[in-house]
């Protein structure tokens, strides 16, 4: 009879911003190890310190407490230093400061005793049309990625949190978002050795985990996507870039394969697959039958004894190297991290087509969304009165707020004299009719692309953290100049 549990190779999700009697007694009932926080559970940060301590104690030494410390707009602990999105450091360039960046994210996770972080992000991202990557990726050169990635990783691990990379074999050049439906990307593995997997191969005896992705290739397996394919997992991953690492699962409860595969046989197929960990999110009943799922195919043989073995041990060597202990946030150390965080969004500053900071006498128009909601993946954008604030030191300040930016039209930008700022705060690519608008400037402060669709002098932020904001501010007023350079094309309009 078999001695493996099932629960051990499963990460699952709770509700709440703190640990229930009914959810303690699930995760020992089924001897679950590993849970990944999202923004529902974070309420203040004495709370989410209780709420981890209370994890482990109930999952014991080896649990593995998950969560999406990216940067940029992908941050779920809003309350410690808030770090620079992938792309603006990618437009820095500068190795040590990536690293130096993600020893700083660590930190504050493991005073947390956070112990895994689903970063950094190896897509490169070579689709301007790409609805979830973007600013995620350092940029879209692989070698770039690879370079920075690798320090950002480098610098989580001194600090004793665990990085996992993703999405494998690549989300880059995708057009569809895997939360909502199920992407193809049609290359050979050529194609993808030539591009999306150079990070990953580069990588490969670094990172202790790797996040797969709900993405279908064809010419590797017209019929799973990589999540679920042993041609791309078993075949790619394992054998031809030789990975020996944990190999996780994005959320199962995603359309892109929920819809397809259902929860619980989801889960067999990963695991049948060559991964070691589903991600099975969901109701506690959705979680125990995954659970119960991988027991039956254990039981049947559909799923190797020894294999599942396999893919414990590594679990369990990820859980040694990178403990779950509470640590301590030095009040010295935390200033010193915000610091060094608002210092790269500063960095990261990229002006392009000439674009100048109007002089502090000019009748502005600003023009922005009035409020822009999380899709579950990103935090919620900034609101109008965050954007109101950048243009605090202008004495002449007329405010349209519009109800959605990416239907914007060249009627809402009157022609009246007053110098016109497009102010981007929402992440969609603009809609045709933006190329026909002419503001005098076009501050974008989520999605770089979006200079694509207007023609006008911009400066990119790459991200709306604080930092970000206050350099947008400093610009503003004449404090800082942008000076960096965009790690991917912005230069269909106007020249730009």
């Amino acid at each position: 009879m078999s001695t493996l549990h099932p629960g051990q190779l499963v990460m699952v999700d709770i509700e709440g911003t703190s640990l229930s009697a009914e959810t303690a007694a699930f995760l020992r009932e089924y001897r679950i190890r590993a849970v990944c926080l999202f923004r529902k559970n974070l309420g203040t940060e004495a709370e989410v310190r209780k709420l981890v301590a209370d994890l482990r104690e109930v999952m014991g030494p080896k649990s593995l407490i998950g969560i999406d410390q990216e940067g940029g707009s992908v941050i779920r602990a809003t309350f410690l230093p808030q770090a620079p999105a992938a792309m603006a450091l990618g437009a820095v360039g500068d190795e040590a400061l990536a690293e130096q960046v993600g020893a700083g994210v660590a930190r504050g996770l493991r005073s947390l005793g956070i112990n895994w972080n689903f970063a950094p992000v190896l897509d490169v991202n070579n689709n301007p049309a790409n609805p979830v990557i973007g600013e995620r990726s350092f940029g879209e050169d692989p070698a770039l990625v690879t370079r920075l990635a690798g320090a950002w990783m480098r610098g989580s691990l001194r600090e004793g949190v665990a990085c996992c990379v993703k999405h494998f074999p690549g989300h880059g050049d995708t057009h569809v978002d895997s939360h909502h439906a199920l992407p193809t990307v049609d290359k050979s593995l050529a194609e993808l050795e030539a591009l999306e997997l150079i990070p990953f191969r580069a990588l490969a005896d670094e990172a202790p985990a790797v996040m797969t992705a709900h993405i279908v290739y064809p010419q590797l397996d017209s019929e799973h996507p990589a999540t679920l394919s042993k041609a791309v997992l078993g075949g790619v991953l394992r054998g031809a870039l030789g990975y020996q690492g944990v190999v996780i699962t994005d959320a199962l409860m995603m359309k892109a394969v929920h819809e397809r595969y259902g929860h619980a046989r989801a889960a067999v197929l990963a695991l049948a697959a060559g991964a070691d960990m589903p991600l099975a999110q969901g109701s506690r009943a959705e979680q125990a039958a995954a659970i119960a799922a991988i027991g039956a195919a254990l039981a049947s043989g559909e799923l190797d004894e020894g294999a599942l073995a396999q893919a414990c041990a590594r679990i369990d060597a990820l859980a040694a190297r990178f403990p779950a202990l509470p640590g301590h946030y030095h009040p010295r150390q935390r200033e010193a991290d915000e610091a060094l965080m608002r210092d790269a969004w500063a960095r990261g500053l990229v002006a392009l087509a000439g674009a100048q900071a109007p002089a502090k006498g000019t009748r502005l128009r600003v023009i922005t969304q009035q409020s822009v909601a999380s899709d579950g993946v990103s935090e919620a954008g900034l609101t109008a009165g965050d954007v109101e604030a950048l243009f605090e030191g202008f004495d002449d300040v007329e405010f349209a707020l519009l109800p959605d930016l990416s239907a914007l039209r060249p009627d809402d930008l009157p022609q009246d004299g007053r110098f016109t700022v497009l102010v981007s705060n929402q992440r969609l690519r603009y809609g045709a009719d933006a190329r026909r608008c002419r503001p005098d400037l076009h501050l974008v402060l989520w999605n770089p692309y979006q200079v694509l669709d207007v023609p006008a002098p911009s400066v990119v932020t790459w991200g709306y953290a604080t930092g970000a904001l206050e350099a947008m501010h400093d610009w503003l007023e004449g404090r800082v100049t942008a000076t960096a350079h965009a790690p991917v094309r912005l230069d269909v309009c106007n020249g730009v």
